[in-house]
C-alpha cells in the first residue's frame, strides 16, 4: 500500500510531524467547543482498509451526475480552512521544489514537464477555483496565483512515490483572471488507505510570489463528493480506491472531518465518459 511507503521515506519526516501537530492541535481546539472525547480522533486517524470490494453497478460509469455544494457553488463568507500541505507538497517546504521550474505555469497538469513526457492516466477531470479576497468583502482576487497538486490513479505523488521521483505530473500553477476564476485540467485522484479522495492547493498573492517559493497567504485542501468518487472508481484502474473509500468517510476524515469540512467540498458535474467539472469558492 502506498501508506506504507510514505512512513518509510526519511524526506518525509518533518512533513508528517507538522501533519500530526496540525491536525491534533484542530481537534483539541473543536473537543473543548464540543465537548467530543480525544478517542475520536484517534478513531478516525486510524481507519483500516476494509476486505469489501462493493461498489457502484457498472451502468452508473456512463451516467450523468451534478453534486451540489450550497457552500462552494453559492459562495461562502467564511475562509476557508488552513490545512496541512502533506508530506509531498513538491514546493521547497519537504524536498523536492518544483515551483522554480520552466513549465510550472500551465493548466493542463496531466502530463510532466522538463526532462519527461509522461502522462498521468485517469477520469478526465477539471477543477475550478474562484479566489476571494474575504477581508475585502469576498470580491474576486485578481492576479492571485494557484499551485494545485494530488496523487495518480494508484494514490502516488509524482516527485516522491516509488518509480516516478523523476516525474512532475499533476503539479501546477495558474493565475486568477479579473474576476477570480482559474482553472486545472487534470485526472481525477486515487483514495488511499487513510484519506478521503481530496486535492492540494496553496494560494500565493501573485504569480511572481508562486514561482519564487515566496510566502503562502493560504494552503488548504479540496474534498471530492463520495457520489462521484463511487461512479469513478468503478472504473478500470481504481480498483484498489473501492476499498480505500469504503474504510473512511469524510465525517471520519483527519483533515475533513470538523465543522469547516462544507467550504471545502467542491460541487462536480458530469460524466465518466465526457469527464467531470469539479468547483469551488475560495475564499483567503
Amino acid at each position: 500500500m502506498h501508506d506504507e511507503h510514505e512512513h518509510e521515506d526519511p524526506r518525509l519526516d518533518r512533513g508528517l510531524r507538522f501533519d500530526v501537530s496540525t491536525l491534533m492541535s484542530r481537534r483539541r481546539a473543536l473537543g473543548m467547543f464540543a465537548g467530543v472525547a480525544g478517542a475520536a480522533f484517534l478513531s478516525a486517524c486510524g481507519a483500516k482498509v476494509s476486505s469489501s470490494t462493493d461498489g457502484p453497478t457498472s451502468d452508473r460509469t456512463t451516467s450523468t451526475t451534478t453534486t451540489s455544494n450550497s457552500a462552494s457553488s453559492a459562495g461562502s463568507s467564511s475562509v476557508i480552512p488552513t490545512e496541512t500541505a502533506g508530506p509531498y507538497p513538491g514546493d521547497g517546504s519537504n524536498g523536492p521544489d518544483v515551483l522554480k521550474e520552466s513549465g510550472i505555469v500551465r493548466s493542463d497538469i496531466r502530463s510532466s514537464f522538463g526532462s519527461s513526457t509522461t502522462t498521468a492516466s485517469g477520469v478526465p477531470l477539471t477543477v475550478r477555483l474562484k479566489i476571494l479576497n474575504n477581508s475585502a468583502g469576498n470580491v474576486a482576487y485578481s492576479g492571485a496565483a494557484v499551485y494545485l497538486w494530488h496523487c495518480n490513479k494508484d494514490g502516488q505523488y509524482s516527485m516522491y512515490g516509488n518509480g516516478i521521483e523523476d516525474e512532475n505530473y499533476l503539479r501546477g500553477v495558474q493565475e486568477a483572471d479579473s474576476d477570480g476564476h482559474l482553472a486545472f485540467t487534470t485526472i481525477f485522484p486515487a483514495a488511499y488507505s487513510g484519506r478521503w479522495p481530496h486535492i492540494h492547493f496553496e494560494v500565493y498573492s501573485d504569480l511572481a510570489t508562486a514561482t519564487s517559493s515566496g510566502p503562502i497567504k493560504k494552503t488548504t485542501q479540496l474534498a471530492l463528493p463520495e457520489d462521484v468518487c463511487k461512479i469513478v472508481y468503478a472504473t478500470s484502474g481504481y480498483e484498489q480506491s473501492v476499498r480505500n473509500l469504503a474504510s473512511t468517510s469524510l465525517a471520519r476524515d483527519m483533515v475533513f472531518g470538523d465543522d469547516k469540512a462544507a467550504t471545502q467540498l467542491a460541487s462536480v458535474a458530469g460524466s465518466v465518459a465526457e469527464g467531470y467539472v469539479a468547483t469551488l469558492n475560495v475564499p483567503v
